[in-house]
C-alpha cells in the first residue's frame, strides 16, 4: 500500500543524468513528493538541511560517487534509507553498499516495479 496524500514521504533522487532523473521523477507515484539533485553533494545539503525519508542515487557522478555520497548521509543520520542506482553492478560493489548499509542496489535499466517494490521494502511500507 502505497502511503496516502496526507502522509507523503519525501525522496530524493541524486542523478547526473537530467534525463534519467527526470524518467524516475515520472515513474514515482504522486504519493511521493520527489526531488532531484545533479550530484552527490547538492543530496547531502539537502539531507542536512531538510526532512528526506529516502535517498536514491546514481553510483557514478562527478566529484562524489553515490556510494561515498551514501556514507557522508549515513554520518548524518544512520537510519536514513539509501537506495543506489549503477549500470555497473559489480560483486565488489554489492559488497561494499552492503556494509555502507545501503537499503538495496539497483541495476540500471530498472522497471517501474522494481523501483516501487525498493523504495517501499526500504521504507518498510506495504506495495
Amino acid at each position: 500500500m502505497i502511503p496516502a496524500p496526507e502522509q507523503r514521504l519525501r525522496l530524493l533522487i541524486a542523478d547526473d543524468d537530467r534525463g534519467f532523473r527526470e524518467t524516475l521523477l515520472e515513474m514515482l507515484p504522486p504519493q511521493f513528493e520527489s526531488t532531484s539533485v545533479e550530484n552527490g553533494e547538492a543530496a547531502i545539503e539537502i539531507v542536512q538541511q531538510s526532512r528526506v525519508d529516502l535517498v536514491l542515487l546514481d553510483m557514478h557522478m562527478p566529484r562524489l560517487t553515490g556510494l561515498e555520497a551514501v556514507r557522508i548521509v549515513k554520518s548524518h543520520d544512520v537510519r536514513l534509507p539509501c537506495i543506489l542506482m549503477t549500470a555497473d553492478l559489480t560483486a565488489e560493489l554489492h559488497q561494499s553498499a552492503r556494509l555502507a548499509a545501503v537499503a538495496a542496489v539497483l541495476a540500471k535499466p530498472f522497471t517501474r516495479k522494481i523501483l516501487i517494490e525498493a523504495i517501499c521494502s526500504a521504507l518498510r511500507i506495504r506495495v
